[in-house]
């Protein structure tokens, strides 16, 4: 890739143009972090009973329960406790909730209680089955398109069926427009991260990759912001919809990225791209022609590269690397699971539902900014293991505090929030400088469909908190226990060489188990090869 990182050199020192695209495109996480986590005021189930006949007969008692009515068949007294017969009636008519918090929700705009309560349990793990073929999806239409027509169209999507879920006129149509509106939120923070990753230089990827987080933790912010003023769910939804907005009037101006212009052959339009990054960045320009051909005119220009395609078998290679490959899809499960647990289990930590989701949501942004100074420091595996052993000890914790203290267990869980966050945040570059050069995007591709499976499934975790309060809490308290302990049997990449080959990679678990009763040396070079562990192509925001 001599051409390529010879194009964004000159660059490399001012970077302006770099800058304002990465915030343009940023500012759109907020948008997915929004629409990710909306359903957890929208979907709220409220205290209800159910609804009295519409017309009563003189003398009818009638004992209102939740899901059933009951009939007094001896109406002779009004004593509370009857030992009567009764007979019991099915809420045809429908239910009364109470509407001390919400005046409406998706829960309640639909019964979707008693009876019907799966339904209203599938809101979420239906958007996160949407996130996950969106990835897909718009991940190869990038790569056929160009990511600036992706950027648009999924930013508009998100728009539309925002609001196409807010007036949707049942409950099938709402889960359409959520199922689409998953897929687009998806497909932008995929597009949108290989977009800014194309742009952005070595030295900075790093630290812009593993900050688009903190964009998509500010989306987190205005939910439980909006979700406090806010009490109606469709007004809700259309409010937080229209944070798009300002990116799709700004989408306009933004260029094709150099790289997929190359790659696609059309060396005019990228030299006109480098020509204003140049103007911007006010440094001088290169001509792409010039080094078009002097890779042309290089030693391996007469032999073109066979590409060889790999299946996942590939990540099985022997016994040794089939046991990293589970030990990692075990920590991006564990990392999902996690993040979305803490998030949705916001409203059942006790105390303010709002401030408390708020809280949940600030303390990501150090976390990333904790993940980018100490992988440096103390290496990736050592951050990694101890996020992980932070998390579980913060869910055990949880579980013995009284619930009458519930301050204590909102700052033990945003504890246990920034420990998964940070984990969550470094998974994505350590995966990559785990694996050699021919499997890596396959690597780093197949944990991000394990993440986003464990994304599926937490809901249904955060759902069975209604069968005993801390379950949540247990199966990621759980889960981050024993991704901790298998972490410390993963190879140490801070200062190494990126592995190209698997005798490469090997060589890597043979050091770490050398070294194993050593303390971990401070390399000078820890920023050598960090920044290449990640190409455009090898990722994708899974959040």
């Amino acid at each position: 890739m001599r051409t390529l990182h010879a194009v964004s050199h000159p660059y490399s020192n001012s970077m302006r143009f770099q800058r304002v695209l990465y915030f343009i495109c940023a500012f759109q996480n907020i948008s997915c972090g929004i629409h990710y986590l909306a359903s957890v005021f929208m979907g709220v189930t409220p205290r209800h009973v159910c609804r009295p006949p519409g017309s009563l007969q003189n003398g009818e008692i009638w004992e209102l329960s939740r899901c059933s009515r009951n009939k007094r068949e001896n109406t002779s007294g009004l004593d509370y406790e009857y030992t009567g017969s009764k007979k019991e009636f099915p809420c045809v008519d429908g239910y009364i909730y109470d509407q001390n918090t919400w005046k409406s929700t998706a829960v309640t705009q639909w019964n979707l209680v008693c009876d019907r309560k799966w339904l209203a349990m599938l809101i979420q793990p239906l958007f996160m089955f949407g996130v996950l073929l969106g990835s897909v999806t718009f991940g190869y239409f990038s790569d056929r398109l160009g990511r600036r027509v992706v950027l648009w169209a999924t930013s508009s999507g998100m728009f539309l069926f925002g609001i196409a879920a807010a007036f949707a006129v049942d409950y099938y149509t709402f889960m359409a427009a959520r199922f689409f509106l998953a897929m687009v939120a998806s497909g932008y923070l995929v597009v949108g991260f290989v977009y800014v990753m194309e742009f952005i230089g070595m030295k900075s990827r790093t630290w812009a990759s593993v900050h688009l987080h903190s964009f998509f933790a500010a989306g987190t912010l205005l939910v439980a912001l909006t979700g406090y003023l806010v009490r109606t769910w469709w007004l809700y939804q259309m409010i937080l919809s229209t944070v798009t907005i300002p990116f799709i009037l700004c989408c306009w101006v933004l260029p094709e990225t150099p790289f997929w212009l190359l790659s696609e052959g059309r060396y005019e339009e990228a030299q006109k791209i480098v020509d204003i990054m140049a103007k911007w960045n006010r440094a001088s320009s290169c001509k792409l022609s010039e080094l078009l051909s002097l890779d042309l005119q290089g030693p391996v220009s007469n032999s073109p590269t066979e590409v060889q395609k790999h299946n996942l078998s590939y990540l099985f290679y022997n016994w040794s690397i089939a046991t990293r490959t589970l030990t990692v899809w075990l920590i991006w499960f564990t990392g999902s699971l996690g993040f979305y647990s803490f998030s949705l289990n916001s409203v059942n930590l006790g105390g303010n539902e709002y401030l408390n989701l708020f809280l949940l949501g600030v303390v990501e942004i150090p976390a990333y900014t904790f993940v980018c100074i100490a992988m440096d420091k103390v290496g990736r595996r050592t951050v990694l293991a101890y996020s992980l052993f932070c998390s579980a000890l913060a869910c055990g914790v949880v579980m013995v505090i009284p619930q009458k203290h519930y301050i204590l267990v909102v700052v033990t869980a945003m504890v246990g929030k920034f420990a998964i966050g940070a984990a969550f945040g470094l998974i994505y570059l350590y995966t990559a400088e785990l694996y050699p050069t021919i499997v890596r995007s396959l690597a780093v591709g197949s944990g991000s469909m394990v993440c986003r499976l464990a994304s599926i499934l937490a809901p249904f975790s955060v759902d069975l908190s209604s069968v005993w309060i801390f379950i949540p809490q247990l199966f990621v308290g759980t889960m981050a226990l024993l991704s901790g302990v298998l972490t410390l049997k993963l190879p140490e990449t801070l200062g190494k060489r990126l592995a190209t080959t698997w005798e490469e990679a090997a060589k890597l678990e043979s050091e770490n188990e050398s070294n194993s009763s050593k303390l971990l040396a401070t390399t000078n070079n820890s920023g050598l090869e960090k920044t290449e562990a990640t190409t455009p192509r090898d990722s994708g925001l899974g959040e």
